[in-house]
């Protein structure tokens, strides 16, 4: 697996080095440490993650891919899309508590199984709120599944009460779900998974982000390089 959030033509944040996402213009020593600790702790979490389930940490990267273009395209500021990769890097973190046949069962989940399911938002919240990154990162992985009309999950938000960061990451890890093949389905088709999300703008998902989408497909051929 290529640990990379991908570098564009625009240059992305990161390309596997050691170096800690976003945190520019500061020096000393004691940054230095700081940075090795917190960015070793990312791609251990990387790492774990892909010991667990392979196609969790593949999907994890891809989102944080999409979520920095998403990012871009809003025109974000440099550390904000270094935070957002990070985000996108991290937000299935939670997966790793739950049974493989579970991730990876072939037919429908149980009630219960969903809602074992649900529970990676929160554990993942859990594990991150205590590293001191510079960005809401813990918060983003627990509301990644809320959505505009408050169906979401697990706390059932409506609007701006998902802060942006959420509703970038909530679009490309819907995406990249979309268009991946499954145990219990087969992939969708990258057009059809940006039909079903335009269908869901303003309801599901942030107008403004999906409207990104758009453009980084047509200017991109984006959906082209999902086939």
């Amino acid at each position: 697996m290529t640990r990379s959030c991908g570098r564009d033509n625009g240059g992305g944040p990161i390309d596997g080095s050691w170096e800690l996402l976003g945190l520019r213009g500061r020096t000393g020593p004691e940054f230095v440490v700081e940075q090795k600790v917190l960015n070793k702790a990312i791609w251990a979490m990387v790492t774990l993650c892909e010991k667990k389930d392979a196609y969790t940490a593949e999907h994890q990267l891809r989102v944080a891919q999409l979520a920095y273009a998403l990012g871009k395209e809003l025109g974000l500021s440099e550390q904000q899309n270094d935070g957002i990769c990070v985000m996108g890097m991290v937000h299935d973190i939670g997966k790793v508590t739950l049974p493989g046949e579970i991730l990876n069962k072939p037919g429908r989940l149980s009630a219960e199984e969903f809602n074992l399911v649900k529970s990676h938002s929160k554990v993942g919240h859990d594990v991150l709120k205590n590293l001191e990154f510079p960005w809401p990162v813990a918060q983003v992985v627990l509301h990644h599944h809320e959505r505009l009309d408050g169906s979401g999950y697990p706390t059932g938000l409506r609007g701006d009460e998902i802060i942006l960061e959420a509703r970038i990451v909530a679009v490309a890890d819907v995406f990249d779900s979309m268009v991946s093949h499954r145990p219990y389905r087969p992939a969708h088709s990258p057009e059809e998974a940006l039909e079903e999300i335009v269908r869901c703008r303003d309801i599901l998902y942030d107008p403004d982000v999906v409207n990104c989408l758009c453009r980084i497909s047509e200017k991109c051929h984006f959906v082209r390089a999902y086939r």
